[in-house]
């Protein structure tokens, strides 16, 4: 993913995806000698996850999400690339709709034209890592499957990020803010989004991953994973629906994604039946063909 740069057309600068957009203070993941290979590259990753270097994260994992043929890390470096770009999606389109909100409520000329900026900003930014995402979710299949034995294995980020996004408020009031509370709101987000992700897909909430996480690698079930992620690359297509930066090809192609995701939680099913599964994949999946006939 490339960085962000500073809007050079007047508006406030806009930072993200940045290596200095997520600092944490304090490194975590094992002591000692640094293992070899591709050990020692997902060991890198996830040193840099923890740290919030995240720019430099999705640098360090790509090789080992795209290995061929795949190591023993490979699907672990997938369910982290997983965390970060649902994190991101969700902090981009908080963003985007909060600076929708206030450009709409702005009175002043200039406030409306610097939450124009960061809108555009937050879409494309959002959009890339939605498409980041769904190419992670295709590696991930596997025939209609996922992988036996994903796990969500790193340090849970040593800074977490707040609940709700105070620098925000005022935006969404129309009221504008100087650079440094945009630059602090667009890393809130990403720790937030991130922070979220994980209390998700764990189960249980933030104190609940972190716990998890500390314990060591945390097992996920095919089912639960396959309807999150399929439900997260719904979400992402949303950044490119009519409220957002509509682009009917990518919301139909990120849709048909999710859908896919779906149709892996139903081979999980094939063994061991679930009335109650099998419903919630049928509304799922409903949902998604209704989404399909607004675009």
């Amino acid at each position: 993913m490339r960085e962000a740069r500073p809007d050079r057309s007047g508006g406030f600068p806009f930072l993200v995806c940045i290596p200095l957009a997520l600092i944490f203070t304090v490194s975590c993941g094992p002591s000692g000698q640094r293992p070899a290979g591709p050990a020692g590259d997902y060991f890198d990753a996830t040193d840099l996850f923890a740290k919030g270097k995240i720019a430099r994260c999705i640098q360090f994992s790509e090789g080992l999400a795209t290995a061929t043929p795949p190591t023993a890390y490979t699907d672990r470096a997938r369910v982290l690339r997983v965390v970060i770009f649902t994190g991101q999606v969700k902090a981009f389109k908080e963003l985007s709709e909060a600076y929708t909100k206030g450009w709409e409520k702005a009175k002043a000329s200039e406030v409306r034209r610097d939450f124009g900026f960061q809108r555009q900003n937050s879409l494309e930014y959002g959009g890339e890592a939605a498409l980041n995402l769904q190419m992670v979710a295709n590696q991930l299949d596997k025939g209609g499957e996922l992988p036996q034995g994903l796990t969500l294995e790193a340090p849970y980020p040593t800074a977490e990020g707040p609940t709700v996004i105070t620098q925000l408020n005022r935006v969404v009031e129309g009221g504008g803010i100087d650079s440094g509370d945009q630059d602090a709101a667009a890393v809130d987000a990403q720790r937030k989004g991130i922070d979220d992700t994980l209390g998700e897909m764990v189960g249980g909430g933030r104190a609940a991953a972190r716990s998890a996480m500390k314990a060591g690698p945390v097992k996920l079930d095919n089912f639960t994973f396959a309807i999150y992620l399929a439900k997260q690359l719904q979400n992402g297509a949303s950044l490119f629906d009519k409220k957002h930066s509509y682009n009917p090809a990518k919301f139909r192609a990120l849709c048909a994604s999710a859908t896919d995701m779906t149709k892996a939680a139903q081979a999980t099913l094939k063994d061991k039946p679930d009335k109650d599964k099998e419903k919630e994949v049928k509304k799922l999946q409903d949902e998604i063909k209704a989404s399909l006939k607004t675009v």
